[in-house]
């Protein structure tokens, strides 16, 4: 009998409905092909656009279907010129990450063989490594909170020991998942800045006292400022990295670079519970309604989270078919067809989408 899930689904703003659609049909055709999984969407109202249409970025009912969902689903959010009253955007994804404690940020790097990249990879290098931003504290703790007066403004930086154990053993159990899978040599990096501030000497602490926990894998340590520097003169040496959320929202962005853009930057948010799954990159409010849109962040988010069920449901059909979505997207980046304008293409969002589509039929 097949396994039902429910995913609550946030469209978003902007480019956010664009990529949202086909993402919903290519999982509903997935799941239509296989007896092992079934997936029901509740598509629910939140964000910029709503706000400025009712007063409410994340109402109660959307909130509700999210904690009582299997994964959730999420476009791109916020507009630049819908904002709270303090000036801040609408920004409903941190108000879920905080509410529902997913601490884990999960940002992937990865350059497949002959994909376009403003790097020129050395012969016999791949570029395979897990960025976990914690997403619930650090600089952003006091988001909407901070204090500002005609002379200075004020920002809190929190990190605790709770949900510092719990993103350092998250991040200890990827590394090893990812060696017992051939994509990573065991390692994790601590990235922090602990010689200047004693917060992150704090977090440095309490990693070490994990990495003792896991002498069957690697640790090490790295300053943030050195860590920017080396994902772009050697990313290959690099497993899983951790680090605090507003270091973990810079250098996200860095590996997008690496990877030829936002447009290939898939994300979730995981906590012990719940978690959600989103594309890096914003809502684009400039190209919104053209075609224009990259479908493949989104859409990579989307198998993220078919990996996170399988996992965690023991359902290997989820797993296998966000493996096809990788290996079609792949399959298509690296040979430059139906790609959007970001990519150097001249494809519009639907094209890109379908030709996902497409490519996977092709190798089923």
């Amino acid at each position: 009998m097949a396994q039902t899930f429910d995913i609550t689904v946030f469209e978003g703003d902007g480019i956010g409905p664009e990529i949202m659609a086909p993402t919903v049909r290519l999982l509903r055709q997935l799941a239509d092909r296989t007896a092992d999984y079934d997936l029901r969407f509740d598509t629910v109202p939140a964000g910029a656009t709503h706000y400025s249409e009712t007063g409410e970025s994340l109402p109660k009912a959307s909130l509700k279907s999210a904690a009582n969902a299997d994964a959730i689903l999420l476009s791109a959010m916020g507009l630049p010129n819908v904002r709270y009253p303090d000036g801040t955007e609408i920004s409903p994804q941190i108000e879920l990450r905080k509410e529902f404690g997913l601490f884990a940020g999960v940002r992937p790097v990865r350059l497949v063989p002959g994909q376009q990249s403003p790097l020129d990879l050395p012969d016999g290098k791949t570029v395979d490594f897990v960025l976990i931003r914690e997403s619930t504290e650090g600089l952003f703790y006091s988001q909407g909170k901070g204090e500002v007066s005609e002379d200075e403004a004020r920002e809190t930086l929190l990190i605790t020991r709770d949900v510092s154990e719990k993103l350092f053993e998250f991040s200890f159990n990827l590394a090893n998942s990812r060696k017992d899978q051939g994509r990573g040599i065991g390692k994790v990096t601590c990235v922090d800045k602990a010689n200047v501030f004693r917060a992150f000497a704090f977090f440095r602490d309490i990693f070490d006292a994990e990495a003792a926990k896991h002498s069957h894998l690697k640790s090490d340590h790295a300053y943030v400022d050195a860590t920017a520097l080396w994902m772009v003169q050697k990313p290959w040496d690099f497993d899983v990295m951790v680090t605090e959320n507003m270091f973990g929202d810079i250098l996200s962005d860095l590996g997008a670079g690496l990877m030829g853009g936002l447009g290939m930057a898939p994300s979730a948010d995981i906590g012990v519970k719940n978690a959600v799954f989103q594309p890096c990159h914003g809502s684009a409010p400039d190209i919104a309604g053209q075609g224009k849109a990259n479908p493949f962040a989104m859409i990579l988010s989307a198998a993220m989270m078919l990996d996170w069920l399988g996992a965690k449901h023991n359902n290997d059909a989820m797993i296998q078919d966000g493996k096809r979505i990788r290996d079609a997207i792949d399959a298509l980046v690296v040979s430059r067809k139906t790609l959007t304008a970001d990519l150097g293409g001249k494809a519009s969002t639907t094209e890109a989408a379908n030709a996902v589509v497409a490519e996977i039929l092709e190798h089923a």
